[in-house]
């Protein structure tokens, strides 16, 4: 089984006949390329044109994060599967404004939906989070009113705050007070967690794109411009709360990530080495980690669950089923 591997060190990555070679001071380590499904690159590193030539002929996705751990770009190989057909599709029902808020309202509806999921765990381990949820529920009646693309974002941004504000009470802890949501960049330990988790799932979201027919430049919810890509944004919101918030939640409450993880700055704190490294391996296992699916009567990977989500939004495209999001059944 494929898999992807983590540069976190400084150094050099190069190709070895078949082989990805990465190179740091005195040491080396090889990675057959045959193994390789996606590369995350953390540390500052070195490559040429003949490593890419590598990448691209078996297709294996490289993304770059800076230093605070925010997703900055990918090299992107080319596309397999991309099918002429659905890329019409997609652009349909992006210029058609009701095909395009139908699909939004569901990524929205189903973000909701997964944070009243993540709420309802902690509400039955005795924390007092009823009136979060209540709230949440008077955004999420009027996910389907509003008319426009903006007026949902705001609805969704509104909604998110009223879920972050639960924070505090989940973990109890003053080492990791969230406050607020602060990006860009984030200014306290819990914020840094939670924007490092969702430049992760930025990329995981992509790679899973890049291995169905669908376009990733074309999103719903998030504004199809000149950014680079905005579908794995979409679809990253449904598992944010499933995902992303969890990791971050349970490392914090099981001492797993402590301050001495990070490092503060003027107007910033992020990880450092050591606590990037934890997380990713915490993110990994999760990612890993499988729940059963109702549909298909068996066990699936959380990773696994983002393809099968792009796979049903690709039936919808077509016309062949309505898209429903994901909804987590813990």
């Amino acid at each position: 089984m494929k898999e992807g591997i983590i540069v976190i060190n400084n150094g050099e990555l190069k190709r070895k006949n078949n082989t990805v070679c990465f190179i740091s001071g005195d040491e080396k380590k090889f990675i057959p390329i045959e193994n390789l499904k996606e590369i995350y690159v953390l540390g500052d590193v070195s490559l040429n044109k003949k490593f890419l030539e590598l990448l691209n002929k078996h297709k294996v996705i490289m993304h770059f994060f800076n230093f605070y751990g925010s997703y900055i770009g990918s090299f992107y190989p080319k596309e397999f599967l991309n099918s002429g057909c659905l890329i019409l599709k997609q652009a349909e029902h992006y210029l058609d404004l009701d095909k395009r808020l139908l699909l939004a309202r569901k990524f929205v509806y189903g973000a909701l939906e997964n944070m009243k999921k993540v709420l309802a765990y902690y509400v039955n381990r005795g924390k007092r989070l009823s009136s979060v949820v209540q709230n949440i529920e008077l955004f999420q009646k009027s996910v389907q009113t509003v008319n426009s693309i903006e007026e949902l974002m705001a609805l969704e941004g509104n909604a998110k705050n009223y879920y972050y504000s639960a924070f505090d009470e989940i973990i109890k802890s003053s080492d990791f007070s969230f406050i607020k949501r602060t990006r860009r960049p984030p200014q306290n330990r819990l914020n840094a967690l939670l924007s490092f988790s969702y430049s992760l799932l930025y990329a995981v979201c992509l790679t899973e794109i890049y291995h169905t027919h669908l376009d990733p430049r074309i999103g719903y919810l998030h504004a199809t411009n000149f950014r680079r890509f905005s579908l794995n944004l979409d679809i990253a919101e449904i598992f944010k709360p499933v995902i992303a918030d969890r990791v971050v939640l349970s490392v914090v409450n099981k001492a797993i990530i402590k301050p001495h993880h990070f490092e503060q700055e003027i107007n910033s704190v992020t990880l450092n080495e050591k606590g990037k490294k934890i997380f990713l391996e915490e993110m990994r296992k999760k990612l890993a980690s499988t729940i059963h699916h109702n549909r298909l009567k068996r066990n699936v990977s959380y990773q696994n669950l983002i393809r099968l989500e792009l796979y049903k939004l690709e039936k919808h495209l077509l016309g062949e089923a309505e898209y429903t999001p994901f909804v987590s059944n813990w």
